[in-house]
């Protein structure tokens, strides 16, 4: 029995060598193929990579573009190819790379006047970073996530403007910010919706101030006023939720947390504060509380996520040409 346990301890241990020798074999080979020849000019490079752009083949110019960098860093290409390789990895799905390239033309090349599109590429680059596969493809809500990205992304998009206000990506880069704003708006109104529910009723005020004092315009502020309205009656601040109300009556009439007469109905009912068993192992995905709960959040879902992905999802332009 012992012998045959040995035999059989044997036989895996020398699979499990073939096994790994085999996958070493296939990386050592597959590293090789990556590899272009040394004899290839700078101008060939940049060629092939010129053509691989073409083709939409993002991996093959991307391999070309840093084969070049590293054989040719002080060439006449040089400067077109790290601009090209930004786009590149960008469209590779590769936005943390792409930053990384974009930042580098600027800090290398700060007079150039390829800057601004090395800008709005790093903008539409932070914008997609924190996004999966999954989510590139398939229409999730983005903006009950951390928006950290969505932020920078519009920091970066403000860098743009400020410094080359006439550039050609200017229009666009307003056009996503204009979504960005109200993704990082959505934002905070599920996060006041979250402390609504639990009634800690001045963490949603805070909230929904912070929407209407800082991010107007937005789609969401008539429902951050209703937030405030609501919370403040919980807990019986009469006074500012009469302020509150009669801002949401002067610019926001037809709002539903409305009645015809204009009195203030109720922004949302929440039956049970603490969620149900339900709720709970669906992660909210079933077992909310109220019909009207479900259809407000639909509401306020599409809105926002439909934004949100126009900012995300829009192919970049090309690189200019600086030669």
């Amino acid at each position: 029995m012992r012998l045959l346990k040995f035999l059989l301890t044997r036989q895996l241990s020398a699979l499990m060598v073939a096994t790994l020798v085999a996958f070493s074999l296939a990386g050592c080979a597959g590293s090789g193929k990556d590899k272009l020849p040394e004899s290839l000019s700078e101008a060939d490079l940049y060629h092939m990579s010129g053509k691989a752009l073409d083709d939409r083949d993002y991996s093959k110019a991307v391999n070309a573009l840093r084969t070049l960098e590293s054989r040719y860093p002080f060439g006449p290409f040089a400067q077109q190819a790290l601009l090209d390789i930004v786009y590149a990895y960008y469209m590779n799905s590769e936005p943390e790379a792409s930053r990384a390239a974009a930042d580098r033309f600027i800090r290398l090349y700060p007079q150039n006047n390829g800057v601004d599109y090395a800008l709005y590429l790093k903008g539409l680059a932070s914008n997609t970073a924190s996004m999966g596969f999954i989510e590139r493809y398939i229409p999730l809500d983005s903006t009950r996530r951390d928006p950290g990205q969505a932020r920078q992304s519009f920091n970066e998009f403000a860098d743009l403007l400020n410094r080359y206000p006439d550039s050609k990506y200017a229009p666009d880069a307003r056009q996503r910010m204009v979504a960005l704003r109200n993704r990082l708006a959505a934002y905070e109104i599920h996060a006041a919706n979250y402390y609504l529910k639990r009634k800690a009723f001045m963490a949603a005020i805070n909230r929904g101030r912070y929407v209407v004092e800082n991010m107007q315009q937005t789609p969401s502020v008539p429902e951050a006023l209703a937030i405030m309205i609501e919370s403040y009656q919980h807990l019986g601040l009469n006074e500012p939720a009469n302020q509150s109300l009669e801002v949401l009556r002067l610019n926001y009439p037809d709002n539903e947390a409305l009645d015809k007469d204009g009195n203030f109905v109720h922004y949302k009912v929440f039956d049970d504060v603490n969620p149900s068993l339900l709720n709970t192992m669906t992660f909210g995905l079933f077992g909310k509380t109220t019909h009207q709960e479900q259809n407000s959040d639909k509401k306020s879902d599409i809105g926002s996520t439909t934004q949100a992905k126009l900012a995300m999802m829009a192919s970049a332009p090309k690189p200019p040409k600086l030669m």
